[in-house]
C-alpha cells in the first residue's frame, strides 16, 4: 500500500551545454534524482552533464507513472 502523500515523478531533463540531449526519468525523489544526473552518477546522462528540468508529471499511482514514463 503507498503512502497517501506519496508522489511519483516522470520528469524530462536537458543537458545545459547540449541541448538537443535530453533524458527521461522515473523517480520518488526529484530532487535527489537531479543531483544524482548532475554528479554524473547516472552512465548515460554522465556524457552529457550538467542538466536542468525540462518537465516534471506527477503521479499518487506509481504504476501509473511507470507506464508513462514507458510511453515517452
Amino acid at each position: 500500500m503507498q503512502a497517501k502523500d506519496q508522489l511519483f515523478y516522470v520528469y524530462i531533463i536537458r543537458s545545459v551545454d547540449n541541448p538537443k540531449n535530453h533524458y527521461t526519468g522515473f523517480t520518488k525523489d526529484l530532487k535527489r534524482r537531479l543531483q544524482a544526473h548532475n554528479n554524473g552518477e547516472s552512465r548515460h546522462a554522465s556524457k552529457y552533464c550538467p542538466w536542468f528540468l525540462e518537465t516534471v508529471i506527477s503521479f499518487r499511482n506509481e504504476q501509473k507513472a511507470k507506464a508513462f514514463e514507458l510511453y515517452l
